[in-house]
């Protein structure tokens, strides 16, 4: 099939989308175990980013697993397959000229390398939101670790699958000891030269 592929030149390059947006492109990704504050920190950077007319736009779960990865389970290969398909779907975002903030668990280490080798490194920030299993469990927002408690759900990160810990991620939240405010504040300061904003 791939030889029957021809790659086409198109007029309008990232470069010329970065102009117009008055801002570089990246992906920045958010993992952390359920109920971590991912999706959270992740709204209030981009209303953040927003106030400075960057363009972006949220992926996670909510809705990419209703659409575009519905197909998929929660089973080690479904996971791998969603984070593969995510990573495509933010590269093309990132050649659109966007700032793209992705929130998933992302639990594997390799998954979350193929992830930085699919868009470059250059055009990679990995968020580690940090947060005890225990306090996820106690807020468990979603009710997921009691179902998984009492056996209703397979595969639960931190419970019956792994989490492998970021071992260098760009930045670290605490979010038992910082506040939503404080981790936006962390990240803006991280990514201000990627942006290439006078006024970040």
């Amino acid at each position: 099939m791939s030889k029957n592929i021809t790659s086409h030149n198109f007029g309008v390059s990232r470069a010329d989308r970065e102009i117009s947006n008055n801002h570089k492109s990246f992906l920045i990704w958010f993992t952390g175990l359920s109920g971590s504050g991912k999706s959270t920190i992740a709204n209030a950077l981009e209303i953040e980013l927003n106030k400075k007319d960057v363009k972006t736009y949220i992926l996670d779960g909510d809705n990419v697993r209703t659409g575009l990865n519905k197909d998929l389970s929660f089973s080690p290969k479904d996971r791998t397959e969603n984070i593969r398909r995510i990573a495509e779907v933010s590269n093309l975002m990132v050649d659109a000229g966007l700032v793209v903030i992705s929130a998933f668990v992302s639990p594997y280490k390799k998954d979350r390398e193929a992830i930085r080798s699919v868009v470059k490194d250059v055009n990679f920030v990995e968020i580690f939101v940090n947060t005890s299993l225990e306090e996820c469990e106690r807020r468990d927002v979603k009710g997921l670790y009691k179902k998984a408690r009492s056996g209703e759900i397979k595969n639960m990160t931190g419970i019956s699958a792994p989490y492998e810990t970021p071992e260098q991620p760009d930045v670290e939240i605490r979010t038992e000891a910082e506040s939503v405010e404080e981790a936006v504040e962390k990240i803006m300061k991280t990514i201000a030269e990627k942006l290439k904003l006078k006024d970040v």
